[in-house]
């Protein structure tokens, strides 16, 4: 049977090859490369290699990008801040509790994990290679392959079944005068590390089956909080009596459809048009992945531009939605957030200082090293902390709305909490000088531009011929009230300004819009601040096909409901943090709310 080599850390983090079926292999020359290139025939053995992605439209774009533009545009998208933290105005911004952006960051890396990158065992079959390599919400990031496979079996604890738990070191210094749990070390509050090794970097090291997910501190306190919703639903499992021979693969199924229900029901209403979410989990998908009755049933399509899903088909992930509409979540991320009682932008008792954006991805160790001083924020060696201090631990309820569970002395206070940033055609001015470490380029020598992410997307999408804007709502035979003007796209709606780009480059945004910009733009003067249109239908349909893919899938059984929260017919994020937490207060802010409330 094959077997795969091991890739080094570097090459895990950034996908640097696309493998689109029927096409071929896209290999990324980097950011300075001026044209789309052309896909190579991948042999058998690198078929089975790579991720498996398609192409939504039927053909590939036609209109190439020139790196002049993609950097005129990426700097319309990332200006020096014109307002607090250079975001839109807060009467446009939909209410969408800021942990939502990192939960999208966290499903993600779900969907795009490869879960067989790591040295497979002799046995492996065709069959597991390729759906190990499919997009599917099953939470792979969290279980890898789970605890039967020895690759994998580091990260769970000694009974097999329960996964690993990190814990925080002491932020160190005096008592604050309010109470002395950042001078304590907590269990359950930091991933997993490796340990042992000849570095500090080495030691840092999440032990988790996807290292992404310790790119920034929000999306790593979130995966902590998954690893505790595994775990509690052991606990509960086994104090119900079930049996440990079948435990880890019934609380696995358990956790999967639950989190599927919440992505659902929560999740995917904040950010895409409900009436859309809606249409595809009610009636099926129309143009990815579309069942035989859906292509040749009454008054459905009429051509062959669509792929038709055969029985037993792996998902694929379509480039539409990896490169252009999925990355939404950037336009989302906030310039500083209100952490927790210590890091927030009040004064009083212990506070420090905001928590920017800098400092969340410095106190993670994949783009961080714990250091917060410059100008080591790049040297994953740098500092002496091997685990998050303490201090840091995120106060959820500030990133998650917890009135909706009716639970008081979890709310918070407007000054407190944390709301995303509307989704539109503007990032924060960080976002154009990304860590090194967050695209895997550490101890790399790499152009101003190349470190915006604004450019790196437009440039990825160049690579992929991504279909414009304008050729996806074609494709989707939208009405022409759903489509963006020409002046619609140039002005939008309180987002990126295109003044200037020269004239010849504004007719070639206006008149061939990069599919990312058009999604964005949509969202910003069609949605509300949520996508709509081209971007809201690519989210839609992939996510109900992810769904239907997973081994465990409510779309496949569509009479279950979910169990582990009062009312059966709900499970939103906060319900999920709620019982991971053991419903307890403490657990879910344990560095305790500011003094006085």
């Amino acid at each position: 049977m094959f077997r795969p080599a091991r890739e080094p850390q570097s090459k895990r983090h950034v996908r640097n090859s696309y493998y689109v079926l029927g096409e071929g292999i896209f290999n990324d020359p980097g950011t300075s490369s001026d044209t789309p290139i052309e896909p190579s025939t991948p042999s058998t053995i690198a078929s089975l290699r790579k991720f498996r992605f398609s192409r939504l439209s039927p053909v590939p774009g036609t209109t190439v990008t020139s790196r002049a533009l993609r950097e005129a545009l990426a700097k319309a998208m990332t200006p020096d801040p014109a307002g607090p933290a250079g975001e839109s105005p807060d009467s446009s911004r939909p209410a969408i509790p800021a942990g939502f952006t990192y939960l999208g960051q966290f499903v993600d890396h779900d969907m795009t994990l490869d879960a067989t990158i790591r040295d497979l065992e002799q046995d492996v079959t065709v069959e597991e290679l390729i759906q190990g390599r499919s997009p599917a919400l099953d939470l792979d990031s969290l279980y890898g392959r789970g605890p039967q496979k020895p690759q994998d079996r580091k990260f769970y604890g000694p009974d097999g079944i329960r996964l690993r738990t990190g814990r925080t070191q002491s932020a160190g210094g005096p008592s604050d005068g309010v109470n002395d749990v950042p001078q304590q070390e907590l269990d359950g509050f930091d991933l997993p590390r490796i340990g042992i090794g000849s570095s500090i970097g080495e030691r840092r090291a999440a032990l988790i089956p996807d290292p992404r997910n310790d790119e920034n501190l929000a999306v790593a306190q979130i995966h902590c909080a998954f690893i505790r919703f595994h775990n509690k639903v052991v606990s509960d499992l086994a104090a119900k009596g079930t049996d440990s021979a079948v435990l880890f693969d019934t609380a696995r199924e358990l956790v999967v459809k639950h989190y599927q229900w919440m992505l659902r029901t929560d999740y995917l209403i904040q950010i895409v048009d409900d009436q859309i979410v809606d249409d595809v989990f009610t009636h099926g998908r129309r143009y990815f992945d579309v069942a035989p009755e859906i292509k040749y049933g009454d008054g459905a399509v009429e051509d062959d531009t669509y792929r038709t899903l055969q029985p037993g088909d792996a998902p694929t992930m379509p480039i539409e939605f990896s490169v252009a509409a999925f990355r939404l979540g950037h336009s989302m991320v906030r310039a500083e957030y209100e952490w927790n009682r210590v890091f927030n932008s009040g004064q009083g008792p212990g506070v420090i200082a905001p928590a920017t954006l800098r400092l969340i991805f410095v106190f993670s160790a994949t783009s961080g090293n714990f250091q917060p001083f410059p100008p080591d924020d790049d040297n994953p060696d740098a500092g002496s902390a091997e685990r998050l201090p303490t201090n840091w631990v995120a106060d959820l309820p500030r990133l998650f709305d917890f009135s909706e569970t009716g639970r008081k002395e979890l709310m918070r206070t407007a000054d407190q909490f944390n709301l995303a940033k509307r989704i539109d055609t503007l990032l924060v001015d960080m976002l154009k000088d990304l860590p090194l470490g967050s695209f895997g380029a550490r101890g790399a020598t790499v152009p101003e531009i190349e470190r915006n992410l604004a450019f790196r997307n437009l440039t990825r999408a160049n690579m992929l011929k991504l279909a414009t804007g304008q050729e996806m709502a074609e494709f989707f035979k939208l009405d022409e009230d759903e489509r963006l003007t020409e002046d619609e796209i140039e002005h939008g709606s309180g987002g990126a300004s295109l003044a200037e780009l020269s004239p010849e480059e504004r007719e070639s945004v206006r008149t061939k819009t990069p599919l990312w910009f058009y999604i964005l733009r949509e969202a910003e003067v069609k949605g509300g601040g949520r996508l709509t249109g081209v971007g809201g239908r690519i989210v839609a349909e992939v996510f109900h096909r992810a769904m239907e893919g997973s081994k465990h899938s409510i779309v496949r059984d569509p009479e279950w409901r979910p169990t582990l929260a009062v009312d059966q017919s709900t499970f939103r994020m906060s319900d999920l943090l709620l019982y991971a937490f053991e419903g307890k207060a403490e657990l879910l802010n344990p560095l305790g709310p500011p003094p006085g409330l």
